[in-house]
């Protein structure tokens, strides 16, 4: 390097430095906000009682045979007729339904060796009515009896468009009991509720009242009759939790 660059030189270098400097002390001495804001997650719950307005009566049908035809063959027979007497009684087909239906072979074991017992088969049929037709629900027991079909279940429930419209209601119940709790929060710490920052919802739950439940066995006839002859049909909890996280300032 020649010596009579060398001013041009450094001096570049202390312009820069300069330079440097000055950019650096924008970030370095700037002052930083100190207007943050506190944040309280509060969770709000509910719980609406709602009168069923379905009841779903659940019949099992149970027959051996020493093949699967044969036990199958047995229990569409049972089948066939139970359909034929709830149609009778005014139900269509749409009310009836099948929730599980199938036919297993059956063991025994003797000293360890096990041998074949012939078939069951198993049909969970389901009947759908109104909550208000209690005559109606005395009057399909009574035919699941005679087909000789047994009752596992009787449960009262919400149909679809009812647990839609209690949802929606307990979920905006739970929010605005979210709402009056941060509020209280906000007053007891002499500060004021800012903007919401997250929700979830927690949980939503409701579940059916069942009425009666048993091995579904024709045995428990007189049992099945007497808990639907004497039904009082009671409300239904329908229950939401819903959890808010709001700025305070």
């Amino acid at each position: 390097m020649k010596k009579e660059n060398m001013p041009i030189v450094v001096t570049g270098i202390v312009s820069g430095t300069i330079i440097l400097l000055a950019l650096l002390s924008l970030f370095i001495f700037v002052p930083m906000s100190t207007s943050t804001q506190d944040t309280v997650t509060v969770q709000g719950t509910s719980t609406v009682k709602v009168t069923p307005d379905l009841v779903s009566v659940y019949f099992n049908i149970q027959t051996n045979g020493s093949t699967p035809s044969v036990a199958s063959d047995a229990n569409n027979e049972i089948y066939t007729n139970l359909k034929d007497a709830l149609i009778a009684l005014g139900f269509n087909e749409s009310q009836i339904g099948t929730q599980y239906f199938s036919v297993n072979p059956n063991y025994e074991y003797n000293n360890g060796k096990r041998t074949s017992n012939g078939y069951t088969a198993i049909h969970t049929v389901t009947v759908e009515m109104s909550a208000n037709n209690t005559d109606l629900l005395g009057k399909t027991v009574d035919a699941g009896i005679a087909a000789d079909a047994g009752v596992s279940s009787i449960d009262f429930e919400l149909s679809p468009a009812l647990q839609s419209t209690y949802k929606n209601q307990a979920i905006k119940d739970a929010a605005q009991d979210a709402r009056t709790k941060v509020d209280a929060v906000a007053l007891g710490f002499s500060k004021s509720v800012g903007k919401l920052v997250n929700v979830n919802v927690d949980n939503y739950n409701y579940v059916p009242w069942v009425m009666y439940s048993g091995a579904g066995t024709v045995a428990e006839a007189s049992t099945v009759k007497s808990a639907a002859d004497s039904i009082t049909p009671s409300t239904q909890d329908v229950t939401a939790t819903v959890s808010a996280t709001y700025k305070l300032f």
